[in-house]
């Protein structure tokens, strides 16, 4: 039986370049899912503001959440194998915030 999880839609706009230039316009669509509710977790992150700055800690929360998703799913690779020992303290301490 597959799991349950949610579906979401991400849209990523380059509205301008460093030098101030707004051409070529790039966007990125890409569709996931996640086991969790991204948009609490982005709220809780937020209230809990751990870096002094809302958006910044909206930030973290949603590439933490895509991060964390994507090496949940291949927990195996060999890329991550480092990660899956101080990934877990890593968690506790955030949720500890």
């Amino acid at each position: 039986m597959e799991k349950k999880t949610n579906k979401y839609h991400l849209t990523l706009q380059l509205t301008s370049y460093a030098d101030g230039s707004t051409e070529p316009a790039r966007q990125l669509e890409l569709d996931f899912d996640n086991h969790d509710e991204v948009f609490g977790i982005i709220e809780r992150i937020k209230e809990k503001n751990p870096f002094g700055n809302e958006e910044q800690a909206a930030q973290f929360a949603l590439g933490l959440k895509l991060f964390s998703e994507v090496k949940l799913k291949n927990r195996q690779h060999p890329l991550f194998e480092e990660l899956n020992a101080v990934f877990p303290a890593f968690m506790k301490k955030l949720k500890s915030l």
